[in-house]
């Protein structure tokens, strides 16, 4: 099962993207799409799943521009 971003309420995903920065290189995250976060910076995209976003740099994946 996936988490889908209607579970969570737009005020709860702003604070929560206030919060969490990229444990890489310590830049903030937006919403890449319905199941990941990415950071602009250095372009790495974190999974979510089961409602929980898994910030291990193993589990991330460098987005190709």
């Amino acid at each position: 099962m996936r988490f889908r971003m209607s579970a969570m309420n737009r005020q709860e995903l702003a604070e929560l993207l206030e919060v969490l920065i990229c444990p890489v290189c310590r830049k903030s995250l937006v919403i890449r799409s319905e199941d990941s976060l990415k950071c602009n910076d250095c372009k790495r995209v974190y999974p979510i799943q089961d409602g929980i976003v898994i910030m291990l740099e193993r589990y991330a994946t460098i987005e190709q521009i």
